[in-house]
């Protein structure tokens, strides 16, 4: 591995902690405080969207990332549902039945579709014209998809930033291979769980700024295969695990007045409770499972949890806000 990393065009860069404070993050600010949206990476995948549903194309990897993603998110619902309903059936089919979805960054639609599938009333946002369009497009021509009064599914080109301003909040906001391609982590992360619902659920998935990470997602897949355009991956944007676990640990929402008298600037707990010694995530607040690619089967695999070195490059993580 290291001849192969001397062989490379880019040199490996320095690792330093990403900008993932909540010091000096509103969260009822909203659009009004920061905007995450990146525009040269916009340009960049718009280049691209003409490719969102070709399966040997630009999107390989995603396309055969979605079907775990979806069984990640669809498992953790029913994980806590369970838990408030012992009685629950364990296949829980319809567990997305009839929720609010939102997908932030949802490009050409391969994750909002699946989730619409579900049963979910989902809407995909991006803030690239282009992968709405195609996005949308591609939807119509099914018709158990196509925009209608009944359908489950829609689209918006906007950024997580705009919708903030509208009332509407969801059941469960997903943002998938996005965080690492916005300008502001921490205010993106603060945007994303601010559109949830007291006691919903974020799920994100991204990759972890290891040089093994490195080493697959840019030398090998840019660099070397091809498999995916040059310039898709910084490395210096990419966050390790327990840099977005210890956002969580010290993020605070804004909790809704409960009536008169009632202080407006009010905040929840910590999303995540435990302290920044503790390794432990309780089971219904927090998890991280890795995302690992077995090239010998072209599949990837959720790992299990607290799989040793799991979490090095691909992984998924899955946070609930709190109530109070």
């Amino acid at each position: 591995m290291a001849t192969l990393f001397r062989l490379s065009s880019r040199a490996l860069p320095v690792s330093r902690s990403r900008l993932l404070h909540t010091a000096g993050i509103s969260p009822s600010l909203g659009s009004q405080q920061f905007n995450s949206v990146n525009q040269n990476e916009i340009a960049h995948f718009s280049k691209l969207s003409s490719e969102w549903w070709d399966e040997r194309g630009e999107f390989e990897f995603l396309h055969k990332m979605n079907p775990v993603r979806l069984q990640f998110i669809r498992d953790k619902l029913l994980e806590v549902a369970q838990d408030a309903n012992p009685e629950l059936e364990s296949s829980g089919a319809n567990i997305l039945e009839g929720l609010d979805v939102l997908d932030v960054g949802c490009g050409g639609g391969l994750l909002t579709e699946g989730l619409a599938r579900m049963g979910a009333k989902t809407l995909g946002i991006d803030a690239s014209e282009s992968n709405i369009k195609i996005a949308t497009l591609h939807a119509s021509a099914d018709p158990q998809l196509a925009p209608s009064t009944s359908s489950n599914l829609s689209y918006q080109h906007t950024s997580a930033e705009t919708l903030l301003s509208e009332a509407k909040r969801y059941d469960v906001v997903c943002s998938m291979e996005v965080i690492e391609h916005v300008d502001n982590p921490a205010a993106f992360l603060s945007t994303c769980a601010e559109l949830v619902k007291p006691g919903g659920h974020l799920f994100l998935s991204t990759i972890s700024r290891t040089p093994l990470a490195y080493f697959l997602t840019i030398f090998m897949a840019e660099d070397v295969l091809r498999k995916v355009s040059k310039g898709t991956h910084t490395y210096s944007k990419f966050i390790k695990p327990s840099e977005v676990v210890q956002f969580f640990r010290e993020y605070r929402s804004p909790l809704a007045a409960a009536g008169e008298g009632s202080s407006s600037s009010a905040l929840s707990r910590p999303w995540i409770s435990t302290p920044p010694s503790s390794n432990y995530l309780p089971r219904l607040e927090a998890e991280l499972r890795g995302l690992i690619y077995n090239p010998l089967q072209a599949r990837w695999h959720l790992a299990p949890r607290d799989a040793w070195g799991a979490l090095e490059c691909n992984y998924m993580f899955w946070v609930r806000k709190p109530t109070q």
